[in-house]
């Protein structure tokens, strides 16, 4: 469980570094947009209400996020003690969690997630926005569900007969 706090952590402080240093001191905020490998890569504030791609933004509902968001984070941490894994799911886990704890702060700071990463490509124009908590809970989310697959029940895990 150490590696899932310690990741929880630097995932944490990454996320809060970043948008702190981007969003305040290169004053995002005023200045919008700004270029970094165009047309690949630009910061671009947005504040995401709602949640992912800023879906029921126009609700009321930064309470019911902050909420939610702490449940997930206490039933992962939870579920990872007593079903235990590899290293790379302690890791994903940490991910998760870390990557929540950031976006909840941000709620409960600003009101809204602060999203800043836009990427485009090939012609194509994105026009959503997302941050290093996003990828936090994205990959530990991926690594949680790779990584724990059930290879039978616990009872057959024990004596080692696989069920079918």
């Amino acid at each position: 469980m150490r590696l899932t706090y310690w990741t929880g952590f630097w995932v944490f402080l990454l996320d809060q570094l970043s948008k702190y240093a981007i969003v305040h001191g290169m004053n995002l905020v005023e200045v919008g947009r700004i270029p970094i490998w165009s047309p690949y890569l630009e910061f671009r504030m947005a504040w995401n209400r709602g949640v992912n791609f800023g879906l029921f933004s126009d609700f009321d509902m930064r309470w019911v996020l902050i909420v939610v968001a702490i449940a997930i984070s206490i039933g992962a941490l939870y579920w990872i003690r007593k079903e235990g894994g590899s290293k790379w799911t302690y890791l994903s886990g940490g991910l998760l969690v870390g990557g929540a704890v950031g976006n909840i702060v941000d709620r409960l700071l600003y009101g809204a997630v602060a999203d800043f990463i836009n990427m485009s490509c090939c012609g194509i124009e994105n026009p959503y926005a997302f941050n290093v908590a996003d990828i936090g809970i994205f990959a530990g989310a991926f690594g949680l569900i790779v990584f724990t697959s059930d290879k039978g029940d616990k009872a057959s895990r024990k004596t080692g007969n696989k069920s079918t």
